[in-house]
């Protein structure tokens, strides 16, 4: 991983989102200053999707889990440089997050992108998408709020929509298309980029809730 150069503790701390046990639901209007419709990507990664999103959406605010420290402390770095205000990170297992720390029906919409598939069968028990998981996604977001997945994985698709079917209210809206990027940071995550342009079919859903 190219890293940015990393800030001072201090500079950063403003988009760190910190997770002690005892904290109960985050109240999402005192985190970010106003009541703007708040949005959660679980795996940010290095963080290009929380970057281009928060950028052309200043409306929404955007929480992004990741379970790596060095991905939190790098993608905070990067949202620093740039002064975006609509940002924070949360370093933590997003499966506890969701349960415990996100309010029911707080959360307009969930992304979850290009999830590790685990291919091994004794690794299977660590994948995101579970059953656990999928009713943690749907008592999160509003009426009518929107979990959006993409993964390259077909089996790993399947997995989703039998999960989402079976275990959650969460009704299939679509397969969206994909849109040809305009330039090399016009995708939803660096693994999209890169598997794009290896020629890998990509698997998009978006459920809405009930």
């Amino acid at each position: 991983m190219r890293r940015a150069r990393r800030l001072p503790a201090e500079t950063l701390a403003p988009y760190l989102i910190d997770v002690p046990e005892s904290l109960g639901p985050l109240n999402w209007a005192a985190l970010f200053g106003n009541d703007h419709p708040v949005e959660i990507e679980v795996g940010f990664g290095k963080g290009l999707f929380l970057l281009t999103s928060s950028q052309a959406r200043p409306e929404i605010n955007f929480v992004g889990i990741e379970i790596f420290r060095k991905y939190q402390l790098y993608t905070a770095t990067r949202l620093t440089k740039r002064a975006l205000k609509n940002v924070k990170v949360a370093c933590a297992d997003a499966r506890l997050f969701l349960t415990d720390r996100v309010a029911a029906g707080s959360v307009q919409a969930v992304h979850v992108y290009f999830p590790d598939p685990w291919w091994k069968t004794r690794h299977r028990k660590r994948r995101l998408f579970t059953a656990e998981f999928a009713a943690a996604c749907e008592r999160t977001l509003k009426a009518g709020g929107r979990l959006f997945v993409v993964t390259d994985v077909e089996s790993y698709a399947q997995v989703i929509r039998e999960t989402a079917a079976q275990y959650t209210r969460l009704v299939f809206e679509e397969s969206p298309a994909e849109k040809a990027p305009v330039h090399d940071f016009d995708y939803l995550t660096n693994f999209e980029r890169k598997y794009r342009k290896e020629g890998r079919p990509i698997h998009r859903m978006v459920y809405r809730k009930n």
